[in-house]
Order: C-alpha cells, then sequence, then structure tokens
C-alpha cells in the first residue's frame, strides 16, 4: 500500500516551486509593493487618506515651507487603495513582495515638496506642484479669460484670503436666497 502511494507521487511530480531558488511564476493582477514615483506625486495627500492601515504619511512643516510624504512597507497590506485615488498616477502597485529588511529605515520610502505661498498674505497653503497641477487644469478649460483670471485669483489664495475675496459676492446672494425662502 505504501509503495502504491510512493509511486503515485512520483508520477504527480512536485507540486511545489522550490523557492527561493527558483522564481515564482506571479498570476495576472498580483499586487506587490507599491512603487512610487516623485516626479509624478503632487503631493496632494488623497493616497494617505485613503490608506486603511495608515502605512503612508504626510507631514506639513508651515514655518520651512516643505512636506514630507511618506511610505512605510512594514504596515502596507498591498490594498491597491492609493493607486486608484492618486490623481496622477504616481505610485502603482508593482509584482516586487521581497521586502526583508534588518532595519525600519530600509522600508520606509520620502519624498520632499515644497509648499506654495498665499499671493495675498504669503502664508503656505499648498503644495506647490498641486497648486500648478490644478492651475493647468484650469487653463485646459477653456473658461472665458475674465472667469479664468477671477479662478486663477482665487487657487493662488489661501483659504482665509479665499473666504475675504469671495464674501462680498456671496453675501448678496445669500441674502437674495434667503429673501426668498422668507417669501415662500
Amino acid at each position: 500500500m505504501v509503495l502504491k502511494l510512493v509511486q503515485e507521487l512520483f508520477k504527480v511530480g512536485q507540486a511545489t516551486v522550490p523557492y527561493p531558488f527558483q522564481p515564482v511564476e506571479l498570476a495576472p493582477g498580483f499586487r506587490g509593493k507599491p512603487e512610487y514615483n516623485p516626479e509624478q506625486c503632487i503631493a496632494c495627500a488623497a493616497c494617505t487618506i485613503a490608506c486603511p492601515p495608515n502605512a503612508l504619511s504626510m507631514e506639513t512643516d508651515l514655518e520651512t515651507g516643505r512636506r514630507i510624504w511618506s511610505i512605510y512597507y512594514g504596515q502596507c497590506i498591498f490594498c491597491a487603495r492609493c493607486e486608484e485615488v492618486c490623481p496622477t498616477g504616481a505610485i502603482k502597485l508593482g509584482s516586487d513582495f521581497e521586502l526583508a529588511s534588518f532595519t525600519r529605515e530600509d522600508l520606509t520610502v520620502r519624498a520632499e515638496f515644497e509648499l506654495a505661498a498665499c499671493s495675498l498674505c504669503g502664508v503656505y497653503f499648498a503644495s506647490a506642484k498641486q497648486l500648478n497641477h490644478v492651475l493647468a487644469l484650469l487653463d485646459q478649460a477653456g473658461l472665458p479669460p475674465a472667469e479664468a483670471a477671477d479662478r486663477r485669483a482665487l487657487l493662488t489664495a489661501c483659504p482665509e484670503c479665499r473666504r475675504k475675496i469671495d464674501l462680498p459676492r456671496v453675501k448678496p446672494l445669500a441674502q437674495e436666497a434667503f429673501n426668498d425662502r422668507l417669501q415662500h
């Protein structure tokens, strides 16, 4: 009986790959380590918000005008949420899955970005690359020159200055809407 079992096993062959001596064949759609391209990144923080295990982080230093993006692969679960939400395709899941390391620093990737200052008050408020990306999208929208200039002025201002610019324009509209509600 045992002899028949051994003969059957030899007929079937080897059931596993002798990894790591032979490379593993990856299935289509395999999700490995996220590969990050800082040249494409606009530091919008969409990936850091979407990351379930908080493997991605972003620190903003308003005094120096710098934003630091980082990923710690030791915490990453390769879920691909970062890839799904990235507006520029700066982060994509690759096929690398061998992440053994002796130090935490070897599993961390960082990138540094400049912040844009408000055109009115000079306070840092957004990534310069993100602002340039949004302004390029605005240029592609094909708006009339006057409207494009108004929107450009709003986009280059910090949120506080934006409110100050927009308040005089919005206040009459809000008052008109309030009056309409009172009449009905």
